[in-house]
């Protein structure tokens, strides 16, 4: 099995302790994520080989950051050094009715800076066999997107197959393109898409009349939505929506749906309640797809393994999924109980 290969940008998280207000008290945690690390990280964790790929400055702080991604096992040999920031996110927990909030620090970040000839991408694809981006890297600047897009088609020109979370974040298309035009374009180079229902409204311009604010689902119209994205892009073997039951902060009802050439499949779905962290709960469904994919011939059952390891994410604080292939099996398998294993 080939190497599993990520790009994007690692930021500095700064979380407000428990479900405290910003400054509450005089104290931030301290740690690391982004996207395509995460994705990196969990891939480890499921026994495959993962490598992520971004730029950081030559500080201390990035020093730290590569080390807390290398002790996972993740290859951080293809990271460049230069820029002089790494990308902070500041973190405030919701809790009930109070959404969570979230605060970049990030322009002028090293990955930010980069553009296309910085990184040595068929070096980086050699005995590659998976490469993963998102819609985050091409929001942060037009040098990023063209990055994104020489790394995209790099992938295929190697033989990788490459997927893409469409990540559509709001707070960060400010430098004068609309995340349609720049992801309609990228997205011509992904075999596997994952998003949810707003990604694909927002990201590729693709809609039917789905409303993410409801907390309801009505899954004909992922159904219509899927096969509507398979038809404008008929390159791309596999489309995943992930569909999220937004009750409250702290109460999610938690499925997804995928799409290929077989047709329509929904997963189980799961009732979750007291939410510790659901940042990173795309990216461990992302993960747990690509991982899903390698480890099982059936997609239906790589959906499972998918939705059921993002579910477990959203009991664990951090960005990254720190679980393990059985234990996501066993979620699978119907021990939903949380009993104390002895």
């Amino acid at each position: 099995m080939g190497k599993y290969v990520t790009f994007g940008e690692i930021m500095l998280r700064l979380k407000s302790p428990g479900h405290e207000r910003f400054f509450q008290s005089p104290s931030l945690e301290a740690t690391f994520g982004g996207g395509e690390s995460n994705v990196a990280v969990a891939l480890e964790n499921y026994g495959l080989d993962a490598a992520f790929v971004t730029a950081l400055p030559d500080n201390d702080i990035a020093e730290a950051c590569i080390r807390e991604v290398r002790s996972f096992g993740v290859d951080v040999g293809g990271i460049r050094r230069s820029g002089d920031r790494i990308g902070i996110y500041f973190l405030e927990g919701g809790a009930n009715q109070r959404p969570s909030k979230v605060v970049y620090d990030r322009a002028h970040s090293a990955i930010s800076e980069c553009g296309p000839g910085d990184f040595d991408w068929p070096a980086i694809f050699d005995g590659a066999e998976w490469f993963h981006i998102t819609g985050i890297t091409p929001a942060l600047s037009q040098s990023a997107a063209d990055l994104s897009l020489e790394a995209c088609k790099a992938a295929k020109e190697a033989g990788v197959t490459v997927s893409c979370d469409f990540n559509y974040r709001g707070k960060l298309w400010k430098y004068g393109k609309s995340a349609p035009e720049v992801m309609r374009e990228l997205v011509k180079f992904v075999d596997v898409g994952i998003a949810n229902e707003e990604d694909c409204q927002k990201s590729l311009d693709i809609s039917v009349d789905v409303d993410v604010h409801t907390g309801e689902l009505d899954t004909a119209k992922y159904e219509a939505l899927s096969e509507k994205v398979l038809e404008i892009y008929p390159d791309m073997s596999i489309i995943a929506i992930t569909l999220r039951e937004s009750r409250s902060a702290d109460t999610n009802g938690w499925s997804a749906c995928l799409r290929d050439a077989d047709g329509f499949k929904l997963s189980r779905r799961f009732e979750i309640t007291d939410i510790i962290d659901r940042v990173g709960g795309g990216d461990s469904f992302a993960s747990g797809l690509i991982a899903g994919l390698a480890l099982h011939d059936d997609r239906q059952q790589a959906l499972e393994f998918a939705v059921a390891a993002s579910c477990l994410k959203h009991s664990i604080s951090g960005d990254f999924n720190r679980v393990s292939p059985s234990e996501v099996r066993n979620l699978m398998g119907g021990d939903a109980s949380g009993r104390v294993q002895r």
